[in-house]
């Protein structure tokens, strides 16, 4: 069995021999023609404006001034969404056809889902106000961005027919869901659900990136039919959310970034003792691919720790009957 193999188990949840490690190459990330967020102080292909900052993480950041869409009751007259038919996708198709696919699966990066694109065009006080005053004009703005979203992602599979689409999204802050879940579940999910059914045509992964405490809606994601979810950060009750959904949905990540990873006083010792908790609660049963639960730059030592640990605690959890 080799590394595709054994990850297409986990991504099954069908007895994988070994707990992959998100740091290896068996996934190959592929970025569509098109900047949803740039890395220089510039717009966006929504007209957005971005600012930059050498202590920003990933150095750019939303402007607050010369938002996009000014009143939400006005978003049909002030929103520019991408035009998909003119993007070129000759590089991507090359770098597709590159892969050897009996050794890597491809998957398609799509960044700034339909909540951050919202208050990206709106500002982040005013989507948030609007999505509980006006959830009519709401509904509609994110049904136009999921369009989009349809759009571009059927161009990119039928460019590269990609194995798995990596949809990036983050409802949650550290201890609670950005919106109400029933104000998620009026607005967000539906939308949500088309953009899910039209990868699932194709048998398509779903790979749900979301970072912060999203509990509430995690049998929303399984209902849905999310494959995979990233990075499930600690702040979200992981022991629990394995015993409801493990048999439903692949936890990627979990190995805590926060309080671990980037604490100048953990040691790799520690961090040896966090790879080996997140194996033993999250990789019974398959579906578990050990990560980070986010992605910033660590010391490497203990870069090397948590490799080494996922190493030794990946394979034994299976050997002695954990799956």
């Amino acid at each position: 069995m080799n590394a595709k193999e054994n990850y297409l188990r986990a991504l099954h949840r069908d007895h994988p021999q070994w707990v992959p490690y998100g740091g290896e190459d068996v996934v190959v990330m592929l970025h569509p023609p098109v900047v949803e967020r740039p890395n220089v102080e510039a717009l966006d292909a929504f007209g957005v404006k971005w600012l930059f900052s050498a202590d920003a993480e990933g150095g750019t950041y939303p402007a607050e001034t010369d938002l996009v869409i000014t009143d939400i009751e006005r978003w049909q007259e002030q929103i520019r969404l991408p035009d998909v038919s003119g993007m070129d996708f000759f590089a991507v198709r090359k770098h597709a056809e590159s892969v050897d696919r009996s050794q890597h699966l491809l998957s398609a990066f799509c960044e700034m889902g339909l909540f951050e694109r919202s208050y990206l065009l709106l500002g982040m006080d005013e989507a948030l106000v609007s999505y509980l005053t006006n959830p009519s004009e709401m509904y509609d703005l994110i049904g136009a961005i999921a369009d989009y979203k349809i759009a571009l992602l059927e161009r990119f599979y039928a460019e590269t027919h990609f194995d798995i689409l990596w949809f990036g999204d983050d409802w949650g802050t550290q201890r609670n869901l950005f919106l109400p879940p029933d104000c998620w579940r009026a607005i967000i999910k539906p939308h949500l659900k088309r953009i899910y059914d039209t990868m699932k045509v194709h048998g398509v992964f779903i790979d749900q990136h979301s970072c912060g405490f999203i509990e509430p809606i995690m049998g929303d994601l399984c209902e849905l039919g999310a494959d995979m979810w990233n990075p499930c950060q600690p702040c979200n009750d992981l022991t629990k959310l394995k015993a409801m959904y493990g048999a439903q949905i692949t936890f990627y990540g979990g190995i805590d970034s926060q309080f671990v990873l980037a604490d100048p006083s953990k040691t790799p010792q520690d961090v040896e003792q966090e790879v080996k908790r997140c194996i033993e609660t999250l990789a019974p049963g398959g579906g578990y691919i050990a990560a980070p639960s986010h992605s910033v730059p660590y010391d490497i030592k203990k870069l090397e720790a948590m490799e080494r640990a996922v190493a030794k605690y990946g394979q034994a959890i299976y050997l002695l009957g954990g799956s």
